[in-house]
């Protein structure tokens, strides 16, 4: 849950979102500290996954995040540990919600 991993800068191009009827993405901004960190969310009630958070290189500069490319629409929990909750955020179809984490 609070793996971290040594991983470098992402370009423009290297990732994709996959959303449309039924699904949704996630950003989640967060401060350098947390490059490598992986974060985990889960939809209410539901198991969990994580993404590992990188610095994304952008043609406006650069920004930290973790990237959930496809979620099924609905409500999600993001982790402090494996029992905090830190915020809940909701997915809408066809959609890519953003959101900062601070780390507590």
């Amino acid at each position: 849950m609070h793996d971290h991993h040594q991983l470098g800068p992402c370009g423009p191009g290297t990732v994709m979102m996959d959303i449309g009827t039924g699904a949704g993405a996630l950003i989640i901004y967060t401060s350098p500290a947390e490059i490598g960190r992986e974060i985990d969310i889960s939809p209410v009630g539901g198991p969990r996954t994580h993404v590992a958070v990188r610095t994304r290189r952008l043609a406006g500069g650069e920004v930290n995040c973790a990237f959930f490319p496809r979620l099924a629409a609905g409500d999600y929990t993001i982790w402090h540990d494996a029992t905090t909750p830190a915020a809940t955020v909701t997915i809408a179809e066809g959609q890519v919600a953003e959101i900062t984490y601070a780390e507590a």
